[in-house]
């Protein structure tokens, strides 16, 4: 199923009760407000949660400088990063020694670091179809008052409508992907 910024656009615009459009640089409020609203609200919503259709694998490099104190190696992290994973799926532990400072994974790991991270996704063909719905409702959401001018459209349905479409969002993705163990107790942790 072929998606665009358009359409999930034209989703939002839908959800709201507001006209189409047919270009997101066209001259009419609803373009702009589509485009004042996609990129922050893609990415917040990638970020949210570990989508699978947004999982990639990097094998990182060691900065020539390392950090001035603290860990021994740095590691740029991506460019398109939005949010750094387990490097073992079915692990609900995060027992790396890693810490992340101004797009730097700092640690005394040696290189290369392998990682997986949340990316930044810029085809809409990748998304999920549920995935594009949710953004779509959460998009609404976010320009219902601006095009509406109605706090109670925004409160009930445009909240409503994202409520549920991010949960059957997170719910399909889930149901596809490997079962995570439990964090370990931290009485379990501490006596070891």
């Amino acid at each position: 199923m072929a998606t665009s910024k358009v359409e999930i656009c034209n989703r939002a615009l839908q959800i709201l009760g507001a006209s189409s459009i047919s270009s997101l640089t066209e001259n009419s409020e609803n373009a702009r407000q589509c485009n004042l609203a996609y990129e922050p609200v893609k990415k917040a919503e990638l970020r949210k949660h570990n989508w699978s259709f947004a999982i990639e694998r990097a094998s990182l490099a060691a900065d020539a400088t390392a950090p001035a104190f603290g860990r021994s190696n740095a590691f740029e992290l991506p460019s398109d990063c939005l949010k750094v994973l387990s490097p073992y799926p079915e692990d609900n532990t995060n027992d790396r020694d890693w810490i992340i400072e101004k797009r730097k994974i700092l640690t005394d790991e040696s290189a290369p670091l392998q990682i997986r991270y949340i990316y930044d996704v810029t085809d809409p063909n990748q998304f999920d179809a549920l995935f594009a719905e949710s953004l779509a409702a959460k998009m609404a959401l976010e320009m219902s008052e601006a095009l509406t001018q109605s706090n109670s459209k925004k409160e009930f349905s445009a909240n409503k409508h994202y409520k549920d479409a991010i949960r059957e969002a997170k719910m399909a993705n889930a149901i596809e992907r490997v079962p995570q163990d439990g964090p370990e107790d931290k009485w379990i942790t501490a006596r070891t």
